[in-house]
């Protein structure tokens, strides 16, 4: 037996359509990032999260991690957005905290409808009373999620964990005090194929809403190519507040990220148009450029077992 155990290093992956990207990092009192990488995808390798020419993104991830260095080590990955749901449920209150995933795995796709077959699922316990219980479900098909894991596999990484990327793109703003547990936030992940919108209470995301984005030219002074983006995100702002919270709350913030080349004009955008608060991830916490901040987020799981985020 080893007197000394080291403990494993974890490797942070995110796969999207144009790009792989990766973060480690030594995560304790003060987070600090170690190394991170990234290599473009040309385009139609993956095509809204689905993998259209598997051997050729294969190949190129196994040209990463043997650049990278990292052959043999656990990795945690991102589930692509479109493959994700995040719904709120009400349960039987009689369940206890253990019955829990049992009721779950009996029910999903049964008693409880979903959009795809075969699911794996998590779930945070939202509220619990005598009367009532209600949870925060995440569910993805297993069939997406296990395509990518066994990719993974086969370039000689450990998948350990899979997590959303409207947490991982939260937990920065969490860590580094951003957010608090009354704030009424929506967050905005504006990448280059697509813009996630996600609403966040007591640290939770409440809904998501993915819209891919058609190629577009870039901003000019005469027309923004993303007024349909601004005027979605004002929709989803006005159904957070008059559909989820009954018009007896409303967004307070709005925190900004994400991979697209114009983020910056979008940042100033949004702040000229809306009248909340536009918030980027601050720097004294904001090690890497913005299109690293979701596999930061992800990295950023090591440390927040106790509180889930």
């Amino acid at each position: 037996m080893a007197l000394w155990r080291r403990n494993p290093k974890y490797v942070n992956i995110v796969l999207k359509d144009h790009a792989i990207r990766y973060v480690e990092a030594k995560i304790g009192n003060s987070p600090e990032v170690k190394r991170w990488g990234e290599r473009p995808l040309p385009a139609g390798i993956v095509r809204d999260g689905r993998i259209i020419d598997r051997e050729t993104l294969a190949f190129v991830l196994e040209e990463c991690v043997e650049e990278w260095k990292i052959g043999g080590q656990c990795v945690r990955f991102v589930v692509p957005d479109p493959f994700v749901m995040i719904r709120s449920l009400p349960l039987p209150s009689h369940l206890s905290d253990e019955e829990i995933r049992g009721y779950l795995f009996m029910e999903l796709g049964e008693s409880i409808p979903l959009p795809f077959a075969d699911p794996v699922f998590d779930y945070v316990v939202m509220e619990r009373t005598n009367e009532s219980l209600s949870i925060l479900l995440f569910a993805a098909p297993e069939e997406a999620v296990s395509e990518y894991a066994v990719l993974l596999e086969e370039a000689d990484l450990r998948p350990v964990a899979a997590d959303v990327s409207p947490i991982c793109a939260y937990r920065p703003f969490y860590v580094a005090g951003q957010a608090g547990p009354d704030d009424h936030v929506l967050l905005v992940q504006f990448d280059e194929s697509a813009v996630n919108l996600s609403a966040f209470h007591r640290h939770l995301p409440l809904f998501m809403r993915h819209l891919p984005l058609e190629e577009r030219e870039r901003a000019t002074a005469l027309v923004d190519p993303f007024i349909d983006v601004y005027k979605e995100i004002e929709r989803m702002m006005s159904f957070y507040s008059f559909s989820l919270q009954q018009g007896k709350q409303s967004i307070t913030r709005l925190f900004v990220s994400g991979d697209h080349p114009e983020l910056e004009h979008v940042f100033t955008a949004l702040n000229e148009r809306l009248d909340v608060s536009v918030e980027r991830l601050s720097a004294p916490f904001d090690p890497l450029p913005d299109r690293f901040h979701l596999a930061w987020g992800l990295a950023l799981k090591e440390g927040r077992a106790d509180d889930d985020r």
